[in-house]
């Protein structure tokens, strides 16, 4: 999340639609996250990470 800060997807738009005759375009969306999303992310899961470990010891 830190290195790709979003990505883009397609679906289909229908444009016109007169009976038999059906005529669809690609409509483009985009996701972005700023990087310090990734940051934050990667630091819970190491807090997560560290305090699995701990209660692994005690048990």
């Amino acid at each position: 999340m830190t290195l790709y800060t979003g990505f883009t997807y397609f679906t289909k738009e229908k444009v016109v639609d007169l009976g038999d005759i059906h005529i669809t375009a690609d409509k483009e969306h985009s996701v972005n996250w700023q990087p310090y999303v990734g940051i934050g992310v990667m630091v819970i899961g190491g807090a997560l990470f560290v305090i699995s470990r701990k209660n692994v010891r005690t048990a």
